[in-house]
């Protein structure tokens, strides 16, 4: 049988913790993986010949480049885990929301607001969830995210965001829950992972996160990864969850998860991730 030949995409000046398990694993399973960092000058016809003998390539960089990069190699005619357009869904925050009430996915009261500021005052306060959070509907790491007590605040956040990012770009409100944040790993429609992601303040995804623990699912959040599984269509992804007394609401869906949340698992999972590849090939 032909050996499966999957290109690697990742941002990293040396190889971290990920880039050696993928290699380590990669081997072990008679994959040949060809290595793309995205921090290195790479040409147009340097990365088709990278990619010429690739069945599939899978994206591990969180950078926005990354995404330009993936439509380029679409465009080369070879696939792409995850494909292009399923960041149209994990990056647009507003069009996340709208795709879960679509499909009946619970998640959060969200609006999209007025880039009129006054227009805004008046839709924050018909919103009536007190205090809000604001959100830019494109940005990572929680840069552009902060909570507001009444209109005041909002509409100061809202100008310090058109301010500091230089484009006054659109921004959603959101109800503040406040909860711990729930992360599933999730790898051709399989919970492989679970882990709550503890914070002492009221930010508690992403890096904001202080201590990690797992959680057991119930038959709810089998249902809720079964329907995002369907709706968004996605082969390895993570999706963040708050719990709102008894009920669980999805915040938000990443395309390229972490794969360190608990040491000893990492390469279990990349190899997991690396068998579903290779039936993507």
């Amino acid at each position: 049988m032909k050996k499966k030949v999957i290109g690697y995409i990742y941002s990293e000046q040396k190889f971290t913790k990920d880039e050696k398990a993928f290699l380590k694993q990669a081997k072990k399973k008679d994959i040949d993986l060809v290595l793309i960092n995205i921090l290195n000058e790479i040409t147009e016809e340097e990365l088709k010949e990278k990619v010429k003998d690739c069945d599939v390539v899978f994206n591990n960089s969180g950078e926005d480049f990354a995404i330009e990069l993936i439509k380029t190699i679409e465009e080369m005619g070879t696939k792409v885990v995850e494909p292009s357009k399923s960041y149209y869904y994990s990056e647009d925050k507003w069009m996340f929301y709208l795709e879960c009430e679509k499909n009946k996915i619970p998640t959060l009261k969200t609006i999209l607001l007025s880039e009129n500021v006054n227009i805004a005052r008046k839709e924050l306060e018909e919103f009536a969830h007190w205090p809000v959070i604001l959100k830019r509907v494109c940005g990572t790491r929680g840069e552009y995210v902060d909570k507001a007590d009444n209109v005041k605040q909002a509409v100061a956040i809202m100008e310090r965001f058109w301010k500091k990012g230089s484009e006054k770009l659109p921004i959603i409100a959101q109800e503040f829950v406040p909860s711990h944040s729930y992360r599933i790993t999730v790898i051709k429609g399989v919970p492989v992972q679970t882990a709550i992601k503890k914070s002492h303040g009221w930010k508690s995804t992403g890096v904001y996160a202080k201590r990690i623990s797992k959680f057991k699912l119930d038959n709810t959040l089998n249902s809720i990864v079964s329907k995002l599984t369907k709706s968004f269509g996605m082969t390895v992804y993570g999706v963040d969850l708050l719990k709102k007394g008894d009920d669980w609401l999805v915040l938000e869906i990443n395309c390229e998860p972490a794969f360190d949340f608990f040491e000893n698992q990492r390469e279990k999972i990349i190899g997991q991730v690396l068998d579903a590849l290779k039936l993507a090939c």
